[in-house]
C-alpha cells in the first residue's frame, strides 16, 4: 500500500504543470529604464507568463490580458507604449483588436506586434492589413520579442518627436 501511495505521488508530481525556465536577460536597456509600458495579450498562460516575467526583468512595466475584449479595454484605459497581441484570441481576434486600436484616435499610433503560431502567407497578410507593425511567429524567444519592442519604441519616439516638431 505504501508503494502504491508513493507511485501515486510520483505520478502526481509529473502531472503538475511547470512553467518554462526564464532565460537570463541582459541588464535593462536605457529605453526600458524609463519604465516603458507594454501590454501583452495572449490566451496561452505559459506564453503570457514567460513574456511578462521576461519583460519585467528587462525593466518594462507590463500589463496583461487573456482575451481580445480585455486587451482592447486595457489598451484604451492605460495607453501603453506598445501592444503585443496574439492573433487567435477568444472574444475578439487579434486582427479585430488591432483594427479597433488603429481606428481609435487615442490608440492609433501605438506600435503593435502580432504574435502568432500561424505562418501561412494569407494569415500574415491579414495581420499586415489589420495594422500590425511587426509579426512574430511563435514560439518566439523573449530575447527576440524584447529586441523588436526596443526597436519599435525607439521608432515611435522618433516619430512622435517629428510629429510634435511639425505642429
Amino acid at each position: 500500500m505504501h508503494a502504491k501511495h508513493g507511485a501515486d505521488r510520483l505520478t502526481h508530481r509529473r502531472r503538475r504543470r511547470r512553467f518554462p525556465a526564464i532565460p537570463r536577460l541582459a541588464a535593462p536597456t536605457a529605453r526600458a529604464s524609463v519604465r516603458t509600458s507594454v501590454l501583452v495579450v495572449d490566451d496561452d498562460p505559459d506564453t503570457l507568463y514567460l513574456w511578462a516575467v521576461s519583460l519585467r526583468a528587462a525593466g518594462y512595466v507590463v500589463a496583461t490580458a487573456v482575451d481580445g475584449v480585455g486587451g482592447y479595454d486595457v489598451a484604451v484605459a492605460s495607453l501603453p507604449a506598445l501592444v503585443v497581441l496574439d492573433l487567435d484570441l477568444p472574444g475578439r481576434s487579434g486582427h479585430e483588436v488591432a483594427a479597433m486600436l488603429r481606428h481609435n484616435p487615442k490608440t492609433r499610433r501605438i506600435p503593435l506586434i502580432a504574435a502568432t503560431g500561424f505562418s501561412q502567407e494569407s494569415q500574415l497578410e491579414r495581420a499586415r492589413r489589420a495594422g500590425f507593425d511587426v509579426i512574430l511567429i511563435k514560439p518566439c524567444s523573449p530575447t527576440v520579442l524584447i529586441a523588436q519592442i526596443e526597436r519599435l519604441v525607439a521608432l515611435a519616439a522618433v516619430s512622435q518627436h517629428q510629429h510634435t516638431d511639425h505642429r
